[in-house]
């Protein structure tokens, strides 16, 4: 007994194109592969397609007849000779049968027919027509009746139901959407900030092929011109260069700039911090502090006041350089640990009492 497409569509015979279409979709979406686990899936939906792609030819059985008629006899028929039926002189003397009477063959000759061909009732030098074959690609009939390989995110439910997007007409076609933002930190120097560098980052993505559907693996090479000055959190966006898709809008990539720790400094939006080690005695006494910069000068900062703990000694224009203008730079922030003795002698003991408690 042949394969009922009816029943494997599960709607009745006498179904119209508006419902065979709705359980294509229904099915379809639940059994595709790439969402079903079920080890029948990938069979189960070719056999959806292929009874879509039968059943959703509206041919009547009539039609059928009367275009085989007219093909054949027309001295016979009420209407002149039609398409459907291809003669074709091959050894075989079998005609084709064209997609636009699918239907209506399978629903007088049923599958038996459709597949192994059906006798012309009125005799002809071609007796028999060739039988229909299913192309045998499940994925091209998903393709053309959704317009794309992945509608499920977007229209439709975990049942295949549709979602009301409120925009009327076929939801889905022509509507697309873009993936969310894909973020990447970017770990620079403080060198590179302060003087501006340029940095090349390769990136694997999906690219669509020439037939619009399928798409391969490819590498890109993205390159981020570093501004002076740029502060932990700037975002470099480069718009739509995730991977594509035939329903999908590509993701933006955002690199988020974040610093790398320095051995000397600290930041605070533009400016620097030192933190410079200081024996108590010269903290009393005065001293010179060495900076060497970021851009390797040696910096003499002459201390004359007395260091205590909370104390800081400002140096203007040696921080960071301003995003917004370069060329001027914020300040620079030296800090002090002061360095206590660990032990002292009692002829030292007694000098400092003299000195500082006299």
């Amino acid at each position: 007994m042949g394969v009922d497409y009816y029943a494997v569509l599960q709607v009745t015979r006498n179904s119209e194109d508006a419902q065979i279409k709705k359980a294509y979709r229904k099915l379809a979406l639940k059994n595709h592969p790439l969402k079903s686990n079920e080890p029948s899936a990938p069979e189960i939906f070719k056999q959806i397609a292929e009874a879509y792609d039968v059943l959703s030819d509206q041919t009547s059985r009539q039609q059928v007849a009367r275009a085989i008629l007219a093909h054949h006899r027309p001295e016979l028929s009420d209407c002149p000779p039609a398409s459907p039926v291809t003669h074709t002189p091959d050894p075989s003397s079998r005609s084709h049968v064209s997609t636009a009477v699918k239907r209506g063959i399978y629903d007088k000759f049923g599958e038996e027919g459709l597949k192994g061909g059906i006798p012309l009732e009125f005799g002809s030098q071609t007796p028999w027509t060739t039988g229909y074959v299913f192309h045998g690609n499940p994925d091209k009939v998903f393709h053309e009746f959704f317009g794309g390989d992945n509608p499920f995110s977007e229209f439709f439910d975990a049942e295949g139901n549709d979602i009301d997007l409120n925009f009327g007409g076929l939801r889905g076609r022509g509507v697309q959407k873009q993936d969310p933002p894909i973020e990447r930190d970017l770990y620079l120097s403080l060198e590179d900030l302060f003087f501006g560098c340029t940095k090349k980052i390769k990136i694997s993505r999906r690219v669509l092929n020439e037939d619009k559907y399928s798409s391969t693996i490819k590498d890109k090479i993205l390159t981020i011109d570093v501004r002076p000055g740029w502060r932990q959190g700037t975002r470099i966006t480069f718009e739509k260069e995730g991977d594509q898709g035939p329903n999908i809008i590509p993701a933006d990539i955002i690199f988020v700039v974040k610093e790398k720790l320095h051995p000397r400094f600290r930041r605070e939006r533009d400016n620097l911090l030192f933190v410079y080690p200081i024996p108590l005695g010269k903290a009393l006494t005065c001293c010179t502090v060495e900076v060497r910069t970021l851009d390797d000068r040696l910096l003499n900062i002459p201390i004359n006041d007395i260091v205590h703990p909370k104390y800081y000694k400002m140096v203007p224009g040696e921080g960071m350089p301003l995003p917004e203008d370069p060329t001027k730079k914020g300040d620079l922030f030296i800090f002090f640990d002061i360095q206590f003795p660990t032990r002292l002698t009692p002829q030292k003991k007694q000098l400092l009492r003299q000195a500082l408690l006299t």
